[in-house]
Formats: structure tokens, C-alpha cells, sequence
């Protein structure tokens, strides 16, 4: 497989120079977006919605996304409006089958490359986010996970969470990377003076801004492999 490192601010350094923190995303970031665990995500959000407000499945669908454009996240949605308890939520939505995602001892090897410290950020569960990096086999690559609940439900890219990640890991962010498949996710962090890559997707198909986006690549292990300079999979 060809990977294509599509573009980079030549304003900014190799990544390589400096960092010291890695912030990475988790679900299409961490794998590829075609394993497409969302769209079993998706199904469950819509079965908790209808059987939580009494409503058929193409109201609950209008329901999810309506809250998802209006509150940044379908949960947020419902906490403020319907009285949904997150737990709950988190915990329904995210018992799929990740047997989609393919182990990765090439991510294992690249990730354990990179200097310095490596953390996810996710909108999703601590759960959900062991079970994919468990899949892929990169469980103990990680000095930490930040998750939905950490952030008290305030999903990305609300920038008050990106401040409390960084002081909760004391990560210096003019020394970090974050890596991110939605673009709009990367301005809190560039705001704090963070490196971003967005991990550029179907689902996602966005033209990153400049003032804020400073490399973008077509997957993160094809990324990896680039700047680490090492042999990429066939």
C-alpha cells in the first residue's frame, strides 16, 4: 500500500524535532476509517434513543443527529434535554465487536518509535478505548487515556477540556503533536501552540486551514512510517 504524506506548513518543523508529547485521537485515527466501527456506534445510538424516548427508529435517527449538530455530540443531546444519565449511554453504545479492526504490530512498532509520550484524546469511553487499542495491540504503548467522562461530557473541540488534559498530564503543549481525523477538533490545540495532523478520511472529507492545520496525511501509520523514516507496509 501507497501512503501519501498530502501536505505540510513550512512553518512548522519536523515533527520530529523537539516533541515530546504525542496526542493522538481514537477511532478513525488510531485505525483506518474503513474498519467503520461508527456505523455499529450509529445503530446502538439509535436504539437507545428510541427505547429511551418512546419514539420509532426514524424519529430516534432524526433525534441523534439533530443533537449531534445542535450540541457537538448526540450525548450532550440528551443529558441536557431528555434527562439521560452518560453511563448508561457510553456503556450501551460502545458494546460492538471490534473484530473489524486489524491487529497492528506496524503501528506497535512505529508508535514505540516516536519520542517522548503518547496519550489518546477521545470523545468516546475509557471502555471503548481500551477494547480498540487492546484489538490493535498497542495497549500499553500509552502514558494515558483522556475520555468523554474526563472531560465532564464537554466533547471536542469545546477548549476548555484541552486545558484540563494538559494540566492533568502536565504536558508542556508547545513540545506536543496532536493527531486528529476532524479537522475542526485541531484549532483548540493549535491555539495552545500544539503541532497538528489531521488524518484525512471519506467521512470527513474537509479542506484543512492553514492557520491551523500543519500536516495532513492520508493514515496515520503511512504518517508514522514518513517521518520516522522507516519502510512502509505492502
Amino acid at each position: 500500500m501507497t501512503h501519501c504524506l498530502r501536505a505540510m506548513n513550512r512553518k512548522t518543523p519536523s515533527p520530529l524535532e523537539d516533541t515530546e508529547y504525542w496526542v493522538f485521537d481514537l477511532d478513525n485515527t488510531l485505525y483506518p476509517a474503513d474498519c467503520d466501527l461508527f456505523s455499529q456506534i450509529d445503530v446502538k445510538m439509535g436504539a437507545f434513543i428510541s427505547a429511551h424516548c418512546g419514539i420509532d427508529r426514524i424519529d430516534a435517527r432524526k433525534l441523534q443527529k439533530r443533537y449531534y449538530l445542535e450540541h457537538g455530540t448526540t450525548l450532550a443531546g440528551l443529558m441536557a434535554n431528555d434527562g439521560v444519565h452518560p453511563e448508561d449511554f457510553l456503556a450501551f453504545v460502545h458494546d460492538i465487536d471490534v473484530t473489524p479492526v486489524p491487529p497492528s504490530p506496524e503501528l506497535r512498532d512505529a508508535l514505540g518509535s516516536l519520542p517522548g509520550q503518547r496519550f489518546v484524546y477521545t470523545n468516546g469511553s475509557v471502555r471503548h478505548a481500551e477494547n480498540v487499542m487492546e484489538r490493535l495491540g498497542i495497549t500499553d504503548m500509552f502514558e494515558g487515556i483522556y475520555d468523554i467522562t474526563a472531560a465532564d461530557y464537554r466533547p471536542k473541540p469545546d477548549p476548555a477540556p484541552y486545558q484540563d488534559f494538559v494540566q492533568r498530564f502536565d504536558i508542556e503543549p508547545r513540545r506536543a503533536i496532536m493527531v486528529e481525523d476532524i479537522a475542526r477538533n485541531l484549532e483548540p490545540a493549535h491555539d495552545m501552540g500544539m503541532g497538528t495532523v489531521l488524518i484525512r478520511t471519506a467521512r470527513y472529507d474537509e479542506t484543512p486551514d492553514d492557520d491551523y492545520i500543519h500536516h495532513v496525511a492520508d493514515d496515520l501509520l503511512g504518517w508514522l512510517q514518513t517521518i520516522l523514516g522507516t519502510p512502509e507496509s505492502t
